[in-house]
């Protein structure tokens, strides 16, 4: 196996290109009926008969290519035991600084290694003696990472991959941030490997009801302290995504190969898919029709398909790979815990709850912002991680460790 970092640009090919312009400009729109534009009922029809228009004749790729390619960019091929090699394409931007906090930063769905971006500049400045490198991977079956083909790929190997693009850097020892999806992989990440990944900043929290017995002090809180109002509206928020938002969810967990055909073969279905979830998930976020389609093409153009994405749901939550993946759930004193609750979240318990999860050393309670964080509050995100390992904070002795180092 060759770990060698490779330099790495994004170069859709002119013909991906042309293949769908062609499919966009045959594409069949649902009949209009009277509620064709409800978002109650999904994406609006008026929205991506627009969207698709302007991704077949008015979307420029190759500026948005270029303008990812600004971002310092890197494969490396790594070994996954028992499944083999599998490049993995990563963002990779050091600090200036030597000692920086080495970070690894994981997206979920339907997001990507663009949600970074913002979050570079704001991490990778010093500023009060502290400073970060920034890593982003696509995760496997993401962006311009190499697929998995073999069953029981699943939360470990995910994690897995990301810990080993980490070593390949020269990173043994480093921290992470994540949601969605990069929620359970940095946290499985903890869990496997807890004498490298030293710290986690969480955003979308995923925690259980505090037990009178694993957690009494919690269980105290919980049940002696009246709910505030914001962890009312936490609630309120939580119960209509388990009521009106979850599909999506439910079937990519169980039947991922039927939505894929739609995923792999109509680049209109690809764009209702996700579209929606920018709508719905995050706070009024402003999105541009080219932001949109830039994010959507990251997956109409990735390297393992449109349709390998949506396996990362049966990977990792299927009856077989559950007792895994419910690990992340459980108490681990091993890696310190900074969470930050965004309110327009897919996902948001009672504060009592995150301090099941492990040592919470930083919380940060925000009064907007949504599911991607990193994108619609990249100055609030950005200042949690400063002041989790900042000279005041609860992770500072983290922080010094890598101090005086040659980064």
């Amino acid at each position: 196996m060759s770990n060698q970092i490779r330099p790495y640009k994004v170069a859709v090919t002119e013909e991906a290109i042309s293949t769908l312009r062609s499919k966009l400009q045959a594409a069949t729109l649902p009949d209009e009926v009277e509620f064709s534009d409800d978002w109650d009922q999904g994406t609006p029809r008026s929205e991506i008969a627009r969207l698709a228009k302007h991704w077949a004749d008015g979307f420029d790729w190759r500026a948005q290519e270029a303008e990812i390619n600004r971002l310092p960019q890197f494969m490396t091929t790594v070994e996954l035991d028992g499944f083999g090699q599998i490049d993995m394409h990563s963002v990779h931007q050091k600090s200036e600084k030597k000692g920086s906090i080495p970070l690894l930063f994981s997206h979920g769905w339907p997001g990507s290694f663009l949600e970074v971006g913002k979050i570079i500049p704001l991490l990778t400045r010093n500023a009060d003696g502290l400073s970060f490198d920034v890593v982003a991977p696509s995760l496997p079956n993401f962006g311009f990472s190499g697929g998995s083909r073999q069953r029981g790929f699943g939360i470990a190997q995910y994690a897995e991959a990301m810990h080993k693009v980490m070593l390949s850097l020269g990173y043994n020892k480093y921290v992470t941030q994540g949601g969605d999806w990069g929620f359970k992989v940095t946290r499985f990440m903890g869990i496997q490997y807890p004498n490298h990944c030293l710290a986690s900043h969480l955003n979308m929290i995923l925690a259980s009801e505090p037990d009178m017995v694993k957690h009494p002090k919690e269980y105290a809180q919980y049940n002696s302290v009246q709910q505030t109002a914001t962890e009312k509206q936490f609630a309120e928020r939580t119960a209509w995504f388990m009521q009106e938002g979850l599909g999506y969810n439910i079937l990519q967990s169980t039947k991922p190969s039927t939505i894929g055909f739609a995923l792999a073969d109509s680049p209109v279905a690809l764009l209702a898919w996700i579209y929606e979830k920018l709508h719905d998930w995050t706070d009024n976020y402003p999105w541009t029709d080219d932001e949109i389609l830039t994010w959507v093409s990251i997956y109409q153009f990735s390297t393992a398909g449109p349709a390998a994405n949506a396996r990362i749901y049966y990977d990792i939550q299927n009856s077989a790979a559950r007792p895994f993946s419910d690990q992340v759930l459980e108490y681990n004193d091993k890696v310190l815990l900074g969470l930050s609750y965004f309110p327009k979240d897919i996902h948001l318990p009672p504060l009592a709850w995150g301090k099941t999860l492990g040592p919470v050393v930083f919380e940060g309670v925000h009064e907007s912002g949504g599911h991607f964080a990193a994108h619609e509050r990249p100055d609030e995100l950005a200042k949690d991680l400063r002041s989790m390992f900042g000279a005041q904070g609860g992770a500072a002795s983290v922080a010094a460790r890598f101090a005086g180092t040659k980064g």
